[in-house]
């Protein structure tokens, strides 16, 4: 008789976790709520577009903190960490002779319906959808060798800022021509009523009004897939680079690398952040020209470079016996990612949103940053709690449950 599929295929015990990849996931967790939090404060379409040109003091310096060292590195990060666990349960699959393509079509299936539901129903942020389409591309490029994917990766995360490059030279080319400048004021115009449209649906609006307004949100996010999508899944390969490599299990044979990392590819990074600051303090979405398109790209390399020297930062201190117990505490938010990340748009929405306690647009920026410690230390406390009882947390059991077709066991001591 032939085994099913799914026979000894199962989620990773944890005792055979790496716990370098947990707590990276935590630390990713808590860089992924000081980037989203601008977004659940204010407009959506607001946030994440630079330094706000009408904040002074220390919003201001906030802002721009926030901006240059967190502002879309921790995507990139999360994103890596994707590709990482794609390879793990790749090699899972392998060591145990079974199948793989079908369990994993089941996984990213599930995680687009929890990103849907995510997306619709709580926070139109969401990044989970389009990590489920861009996972399936994975499959493909599952039997190559290890040494093309970081080549590929970077290709991939290098299309967009081409295509970026290239709208800004057509932008230089035509500006001052009539049709030009007045589909430029027409996108400004557009863009700037979907900002009135979220400033009045998830300021003051029902609940029924704020889910409409998810739902266009959405549909305008995943039409930018084509952009955001090469991101995320250059990012995947090099993360499961990181894996086949054995550089995130074994990170002592690849000290060179790491110490690259850390000490010329994270402050190259915060230079080429800087340097975009410098030419374009505030992005502005209905303007193309050689400047902005500059600044993108440099914002770009950026975000690739201080997420690959934080993770080298993270393995670094990891190897360490001072910092090792501290950062210890965020494997188990780690090992409860994808719960973590939803009870963040919970809470947030719950306590912003017009429909729950109506704080929209009231939390001044330099207080943004003390309000997600105190909701990321209160996660840390509660995954702590929840796994000295569980082996998963909730989303989690359900996602691989779902994924392996049968009810994972859920107690300690079934196992």
């Amino acid at each position: 008789m032939t085994a099913p599929a799914t026979e000894n295929l199962a989620p990773v015990a944890p005792g055979e976790r790496i716990e370098a990849m947990d707590v990276l996931r935590g630390f990713a967790l808590l860089g992924i709520l000081l980037m989203n939090i601008e977004g659940f404060v204010g407009p959506l379409l607001a946030s994440a577009t630079g330094i706000d040109p009408a904040l002074t003091g220390a919003d201001r310096a906030v802002d721009a903190l926030v901006y240059v060292l967190v502002q879309g590195k921790f995507y990139t990060l999360f994103s890596l960490l994707f590709g990482m666990g794609f390879a793990v349960m790749s090699q899972r699959a392998e060591q145990a002779g079974r199948p793989f393509a079908g369990v994993y079509w089941r996984r990213g299936l599930v995680l687009m319906a929890i990103g849907l539901v995510h997306a619709i129903f709580v926070w139109a942020g969401d990044v989970l959808v389009t990590y489920a389409l861009c996972s399936f591309l994975l499959l493909a490029f599952r039997p190559l060798p290890a040494r093309f994917f970081v080549g590929l990766g970077l290709g991939s995360y290098a299309l967009p800022v081409g295509f970026m490059f290239m709208m800004g030279a057509l932008g230089s080319l035509l500006a001052g021509s009539a049709d030009w400048e007045r589909t430029m004021a027409e996108m400004g115009t557009q863009l700037q009523g979907i900002v009135e449209s979220e400033r009045i649906a998830y300021g003051t609006g029902t609940y029924a009004e704020a889910t409409w307004q998810r739902v266009k949100d959405t549909g305008l996010a995943l039409s930018n897939i084509t952009m955001f999508g090469f991101i995320v899944f250059g990012m995947f390969l090099l993360g499961a680079w990181f894996v086949r490599s054995g550089a995130i299990a074994r990170p002592g044979e690849f000290a060179r690398l790491y110490r690259g990392l850390r000490w010329f590819a994270w402050p190259l990074g915060l230079a080429a952040m800087l340097g975009s600051v410098a030419l374009a303090p505030a992005m502005d979405m209905a303007t193309f020209n050689m400047r902005l398109s500059t600044a993108f790209a440099l914002q770009m390399l950026a975000n690739l470079l201080m997420c690959l020297g934080y993770v080298a930062w993270i393995m670094r201190a990891l190897q360490s016996s001072w910092w090792r117990r501290p950062l210890g505490w965020l494997a188990q938010a780690g090992r409860m990612a994808l719960t973590n990340y939803l009870m963040q748009s919970l809470i947030c929405t719950w306590v912003f949103y017009g429909y729950g306690l109506g704080y929209f647009e009231q939390l001044p920026r330099a207080w943004q940053v003390p309000f997600v410690l105190a909701v990321f230390v209160v996660q840390v406390l509660a995954s702590h709690a929840w796994l000295s009882r569980f082996r998963f947390g909730p989303m989690e059991w359900a996602w691989r449950s779902l994924t392996y077709l049968k009810p994972q066991p859920m107690r300690l001591r079934a196992v």
